[in-house]
C-alpha cells in the first residue's frame, strides 16, 4: 500500500478560479479533516460565489492576497504542510494582447512562492505542486496521431501564456535541484466542467447559444485538443500531492482528443442547434495545431487514470450545468469585455 504524504493543512492558490474551486470542493468531500486555506487575489476570472457555501465551514479559510506578496506567502506557507499552486493568468488570447500580467503572475508569483517555501521550510518538509499545462511542450503535427508529449519532451512554448508557465515550471524544478525543495510539476490537458469562466470555449459556446448568438470558431477548426473533465484533474492532483515523487513531472490527460470543429458540432448537437450558428473568425496568432499528452506515467507509477471524461456524456453533463446555472454566468460574462473568439 502506498504511503500518503502527510497533510493536515493545505494552501491552495487561486482557489476561486475554475480548477481551484473544483479542487477545494473535491477535498472537502474526500479529505474532510484537512484544513484548507484558499488564497486568491480575486482577479477578473475569480469568483467568491463559487465557494460561498463554505463560508461557515471550520475547515475552510479564505484569504484575499497576491502571490507576489512575499511576507504574506511566508506567513501562510509557514502554517501549512503543502501548497497546490493553481493561481495563474491562463487565457492565451489575453497574453497575446498584453503579456506583462502573465509574467507577473506566472513567473514572478511562482518565484515568490518558491522563495517563501524555501524560507518557511528549511528542513524541506513542505510539499509544493506546480500545476501547469501541456501547452509548454509546444504543438504536434496533425498528421502524426501516434505522437504524444511525454514528460521527457523538451518544452517549446509558442505563446506568451505558455512561455510564462514554462518559466514557472523551470523555476520550480530549479528550486528542487538547487535547494532540495519537495517540488512536483504537473502538466494537464484542456479542462472542462462546472464553474469555468465563460471566455473559455465550452462555456462561451454554450452561453452564446443560450443567448441565441453565434459561436466564433477560429480558422479551419482543425486544431486538436485532449479534453479532460476537471473532476479527473482534481483526482490526479490529489494523487500527485499524496503519492508523487519530489522533483518529478507528471503529465495528466484523458486520451480524449477532438478537433475544435468536432467539439463545436458536439455542442451544437447537445444544444439542439445547427451549423448555421457557427461564425468563422480569423485564426489566433501562432495557434498551436495539436496537443496530446501521454499520461502513462500517472497510471504505471501512481495508479491514476481518467474516469470522468467519457465522451459525449461528460460534455452533455457540463452543458447542462451551464444551462441550469444561468444566473451564475450571466453576470460574469457581461461584467467585462471578453478577449476574443474561441478560447481553449
Amino acid at each position: 500500500m502506498t504511503t500518503r504524504y502527510p497533510i493536515t493543512e493545505l494552501l491552495v492558490t487561486g482557489g476561486c478560479g475554475f480548477i481551484g474551486t473544483n479542487f477545494i470542493r473535491y477535498l472537502r468531500t474526500c479529505r474532510p479533516d484537512w484544513q484548507i486555506i484558499n488564497l486568491d487575489c480575486l482577479s477578473y476570472c475569480s469568483n467568491t460565489e463559487n465557494l460561498a457555501d463554505l463560508e461557515n465551514d471550520t475547515h475552510y479559510t479564505f484569504v484575499q492576497g497576491n502571490i507576489c506578496d512575499q511576507a504574506l506567502m511566508e506567513k501562510l506557507i509557514g502554517r501549512c504542510d503543502g501548497v497546490v499552486h493553481f493561481a495563474a493568468e491562463s487565457h492565451v488570447d489575453r497574453s497575446i494582447t498584453h503579456a506583462r500580467p502573465f509574467v507577473d503572475a506566472n513567473v514572478c508569483g511562482t518565484q515568490t512562492l518558491l522563495d517563501a517555501l524555501h524560507r518557511a521550510s528549511p528542513d524541506h518538509a513542505k510539499r509544493f505542486v506546480q500545476v501547469s499545462t501541456d501547452e509548454v511542450y509546444g504543438d504536434l503535427p496533425l498528421d502524426r496521431p501516434d505522437l504524444k508529449f511525454t514528460e521527457a519532451t523538451p518544452i517549446a512554448p509558442n505563446s506568451p501564456y505558455s512561455a510564462s508557465k514554462a518559466a514557472g515550471d523551470l523555476l520550480a524544478s530549479a528550486y528542487h535541484h538547487t535547494y532540495g525543495l519537495d517540488v512536483i510539476v504537473t502538466r494537464c490537458s484542456n479542462n472542462f466542467g462546472p464553474y469555468q469562466y465563460p471566455e473559455k470555449v465550452i462555456p462561451l459556446f454554450v452561453t452564446n447559444l443560450l443567448e441565441d448568438k453565434k459561436v466564433p470558431l477560429y480558422g479551419d477548426g482543425k486544431n486538436i485538443r485532449d479534453w479532460i473533465h476537471v473532476d479527473d484533474h482534481c483526482q490526479a492532483i490529489l494523487t500527485v500531492l499524496e503519492q508523487g515523487a519530489a522533483g518529478e513531472v507528471y503529465n495528466i490527460g484523458a486520451d480524449n482528443e477532438h478537433s475544435n470543429l468536432d467539439l463545436t458540432h458536439a455542442i451544437l448537437q447537445v444544444m439542439g442547434r445547427d451549423v448555421s450558428m457557427i461564425q468563422p473568425v480569423a485564426d489566433r496568432l501562432g495557434h498551436d495545431r495539436r496537443y496530446a499528452v501521454d499520461s502513462s506515467k500517472m497510471l504505471h507509477e501512481l495508479g491514476w487514470s481518467a474516469t470522468h471524461s467519457v465522451w459525449p456524456g461528460a460534455l452533455e453533463t457540463t452543458v447542462r450545468w451551464y444551462v441550469d446555472h444561468q444566473t451564475w454566468w450571466e453576470r460574469l460574462k457581461h461584467s467585462i469585455k471578453l478577449a476574443g473568439g474561441l478560447a481553449e
